[in-house]
Parts: structure tokens; sequence; C-alpha cells
């Protein structure tokens, strides 16, 4: 008994106390960890509040841009050159899912849209991975393509396919460099034009009209911010904001006029324009080789991208880029030497196989000249020995005045970009870039359109243009308006004896001259004139410009083959007969 009353004794000397202390020591514990969690609490709502709030919320709210519709582009009769279409776009709603969880997406994102991963990701860490906007990474993607990522669904949150206005252009490549085309911006134009509601993942017009005329065509956007619940499943709509669709833009441009110029250059390298002569509006413009506006409106494939490859500079507006003008520009001689007084307009001269000056002989084109001729019989002829008499007889400073004065060496200034201004070279220049003087024999090579002497097809278009409408240059445009013919023209104070021997000409040349090709018995009486441009060691360049109806004219029409080799009254002048029978033909139905 002893024993265990001592045993007893024992143990509960050894547990007095104990309780209480452990309750002491867990209601210091308690208190630790409460006021350690209401010191966080009352951080995050004190200190941290306004951040977190607006964490939760980009958690649930949701900004869903809403692109407006692009603008069409009509033909001057109203009718579609380039409209939209609704096609299916991708977008990643980035603050969906975590940074790290958004590789695997982005892998298999890449692999069912077939673009590079990289690709993907560099448009997720321009946007921010916390970013609340839907982000578009691809456009205008196949069938196909979205029934695949309707299966791969469940793997891919934060991924969305939506319907979007795509840019079409219902012809295809007609009118290619004169309408443009739109593509998505780059880095750079995005720091540009941010200041003017432009976003990541944009479209914006990239040349011809569609990028003269972004601000109009463009539209604003608009988009809804709606409450969405874990899943990104929307729960009601908090506030919406209408997109505005683009204005459109009516253009001078005539469909039957442009397929019959397309159709007449067929797959030749060059270019041609078709113009109002009274006030300069633009026709039609053809460029070739071309390319298709539509395969960039989504991601162009390797098999576009190929074929470009193998089109030489199909991006270049070859209407607006600089060649050797040839015998068209004897248009101009012919001005500056009877303007000038330095000849009358009923000289005769004879003309010759060649003619030597200044240590050199320069033939004529037919080797054996033409007999005296006046300066009709000269441009019927296109005779080169006539035109260099005209040329030393002149000098060089009134053909090159009045080569300015028609508008060569400078832009024309019309309503697209891209425009090259040509040359017309002086001493100065010579001087300048090639450290010589001026000879004699420049002054005889700048007389037929040769040399250095430079011009565009639109601007033998605007030259053309003068002799057509009774003496003024004109402002090419593309834009439909309703300014009078005066606000698009200024005169050159051209005598009318020099009208008169200039027009006579050119009729000559179409009425059994060297451009007797563009007759036609379904077309007024035309005038017109022939060119060919030498260019070793490549075949020559060749051009044909005329005006109709004679009497009263009221278009225009330039055709340019480059290195097309032949004359220009037989590879140009038929070019320029098909556009005028398409132009004719319309007018006669209307």
């Amino acid at each position: 008994m002893a024993l265990i009353q001592s045993s007893t004794y024992r143990s509960s000397t050894r547990s007095v106390g104990m309780g209480y202390r452990a309750f002491v020591l867990m209601a210091l514990i308690s208190v630790v960890l409460v006021g350690a969690v209401g010191s966080r609490l009352a951080y995050l709502q004190l200190v941290e509040g306004d951040r977190n709030r607006q964490l939760a919320d980009n958690n649930r709210i949701r900004l869903i841009p809403k692109q407006p519709e692009r603008g069409k582009i009509l033909d001057r009769k109203g009718r579609v050159l380039a409209a939209s279409q609704f096609s299916y776009s991708v977008f990643v709603w980035p603050i969906a899912n975590t940074k790290a969880q958004w590789p695997r997406t982005q892998a298999l994102l890449a692999q069912l849209l077939k673009i590079p991963e990289a690709e993907i990701q560099k448009r997720m860490e321009q946007a921010g991975y916390s970013s609340p906007a839907l982000i578009r990474i691809a456009r205008s993607i196949t069938p196909a393509q979205v029934i695949a990522l309707a299966e791969h669904s469940s793997e891919l949150a934060g991924v969305e396919v939506e319907k979007e206005a795509i840019r079409s252009y219902p012809h295809g490549e007609l009118a290619a460099h004169a309408l443009g085309y739109i593509g998505e911006m780059t880095e750079e134009e995005l720091k540009e034009k941010v200041d003017e509601g432009y976003r990541l993942g944009d479209v914006i017009g990239q040349m011809g009209i569609e990028a003269a005329y972004e601000k109009r065509l463009r539209g604003t956007w608009g988009g809804q911010q709606v409450e969405v619940d874990g899943s990104g499943r929307v729960l009601r709509v908090l506030g919406e904001k209408p997109s505005l669709p683009g204005n459109d833009v009516q253009t001078t441009l005539d469909l039957d006029v442009q397929k019959a110029a397309e159709a007449a250059l067929g797959n030749r390298q060059g270019a041609i324009v078709a113009m109002d002569p009274r006030n300069g509006a633009v026709l039609a413009m053809v460029s070739r080789p071309a390319f298709n506006p539509n395969w960039f409106a989504g991601r162009i494939t390797e098999a576009q991208w190929q074929t470009l490859q193998r089109r030489r500079f199909p991006f270049v507006n070859r209407s607006l880029q600089v060649f050797p003008p040839a015998s068209t520009f004897k248009i101009i001689t012919t001005t500056a030497a009877l303007e000038s007084g330095k000849m009358s307009p009923d000289t005769v001269l004879p003309t010759y196989p060649s003619i030597s000056a200044g240590g050199f002989t320069f033939a004529d084109w037919n080797h054996a000249g033409f007999g005296p001729l006046d300066f009709p019989g000269g441009l019927k002829w296109s005779s080169d020995t006539f035109f260099y008499q005209v040329g030393m007889r002149t000098g060089q400073k009134p053909i090159i005045e009045w080569a300015r004065r028609f508008g060569f060496g400078q832009k024309t200034g019309i309503d697209i970009p891209g425009e090259k201004a040509g040359l017309v070279p002086d001493e100065a220049w010579k001087q300048a870039v090639l450290k010589d003087k001026w000879y004699i024999g420049d002054t005889i090579i700048i007389s037929i359109g040769q040399g250095a002497l430079q011009a565009s097809p639109l601007q033998a278009a605007v030259m053309f243009s003068v002799p057509a409408n009774g003496g003024y240059k004109v402002k090419p445009h593309f834009l439909k308006n309703h300014k009078p013919e005066q606000a698009w023209r200024n005169s050159l104070d051209l005598k009318p004896s020099t009208l008169r021997v200039v027009r006579a000409g050119l009729r000559a040349v179409v009425d059994g001259g060297t451009g007797q090709a563009v007759n036609s018995p379904n077309l007024p009486a035309i005038a017109g004139k022939t060119g060919t441009a030498e260019d070793p060691p490549r075949d020559s360049h060749t051009w044909f410009g005329g005006f109709a109806p004679f009497d009263d004219p009221e278009i225009v029409v330039v055709a340019f083959a480059e290195n097309s080799g032949g004359g220009g009254g037989k590879i140009c002048a038929p070019m320029v007969r098909q556009v005028m029978e398409a132009y004719f033909k319309a007018k006669k139905s209307a």
C-alpha cells in the first residue's frame, strides 16, 4: 500500500500545474496567430486594398473589343472594289491563366493553327499576361481549324474563336496597286499610331487607296465590358459601346475600263493608265506583275509567298515608277521649239539616215530618213533626225523648262503613296552627279526622250492631257467628288498655234503614221504618239499614249511595256485600242 501510495504521490506531484501551462501556451499561440492574420488582413485591406480589388476585378471583369467594319471602296458607278466579309479569328484572354500555364496552351495552339509558337508568345508578352482584353493571334482561319479548336477546347482555357469582319477584294488582283491592301500593324507602326487609338493587332492600309484614305475607311472601335465567372462564362453586360463602321470611299476608277486595261496588259511587265484629260480623274491603273490583296487579309500561305517570289517586284506600282519616255517626249520638244520662238509652226526640215554632232553620229530609227518634214510630219513618222535638229536649234534650256512645266521631274500629286518624281537632267545635275559638263549631244539625246530623262506612265498621261484638253496641266486623283474641272487643272498658256500643230501631228500618227494599230471601226478618231526607249543590254521599253475623241477628248490612255522589245506602235498601241473600245462600248450602252 505504501508503495502504491508513494507511487501515486510521485505521479501526482509531477502533474501539478501542467494543465494550466498548456492552456496558457495555447492562448498565447492563438493570440499570435490571430494577430498575424489580423495584421495581414489589415495590410491587404488598408495598404494593398486598391491593388487587390483591381486584381479581383480583372479576374471577373472582361473587356471584349469590337473591331469596326472597314468602309467599302467603290468605283465611279458605285460598284464594289473592296469590302468586308465575316471570317473566324482566334483570340487569347491572357488573364484567364497564369503565366506558367500559358506555354502548354501556346504549344497546342501553334500546332493546330500552324503558326510559330514564338509568334504567339511574342504577342502575349506585348499585351502582358495580366491583360483582361482579348488579343488576336490569328485571323481568317479555315473551317478545319475551327473544328480542331472546338475539339480541343477543354485543353485551351483562355482561347476563343470569334467572328470578325475581314477585308475582301472580290476581283482578286484587279487594280491591286491602286487599291492597295491591309495588313496587321508592325511594332514600329503601332508606336507611331498609338495616340490615334490604334491597338495591338489592328490592321491598317499598307499601300494605294487603302493607305491614302485610312482615316475615312477605318471606323471606330467599340466593345463590351462584361462580368464573367471562373470558367469565363458571361454573367452580365456591364456596359457597351457600339463600334462605328468606316466611311465608304467612292473612287474615279471605272470597273469596265480597269478590267479592259488588265486584259490588255496581260502578263507583260509594265503599266497602263487611263485618265479623264479634262480633270485628271483616274479611270484605270494597272501594273504588272501584281499580287492578290486577299492573301494579306489573313495569314499568307507558303504557296502564296512562293508565287510572289517568282514575280519580279510585284509590289512595285510601275504606273508611278520612272523610265525614259522615248519619243512620246517629242510632244514637249515640239512645244518648246514653238513656244520659245526658236522655230515657227511652218518650219520644214530635211531628214537623214543620221546626223553628226560633237564628234558623234546619231542615227534615225529607220536608218534612211523620211525626206523633208514639218512638225506634224516629224511627229507622224517620229523622225529622230528631224527632232535632233529641232533640239539643236532650240537649245537645252527651253526644252528643260517646258519638260518641267508639263510636270516632268516632279510628283503629280496623285492621292496615293509611292510616286516617283523622275528626272529632267540639266547642266547643274550633270556636273553634280557625273562631274562633267553639258554637251550638244546631251541636248540631242534629251530631245527624243532618251538619256538620263525619266518619267512615269502617270506623268506621260498628264503630258498627253495637255494637247487633249486645250493646254491645261491636270492633277491626277482617285477620289470622286463634285469639284469643277477648273479645280483640278492649271493653264500652261500655250499659243493656239502650238496646240494646233501638236494636235495635228498626234492625229497624223494614228491616221497613217507609226500608231495606226490603235485604229478600230468601233472607235472615234484618235490622236496619239508611239515611243521606243533603248535600255541596253536588255530589250527596249515601248510606249503608246493616245486620246479620244479627237475633237472633244474625254479619255487619255498610256500603255507602257517594260523591256518588251519591238516598237510602241506594235506592242502598246493595240493595248490602248482595247482599253478605248471598252470605254466607248460601256458609254454607248449606259
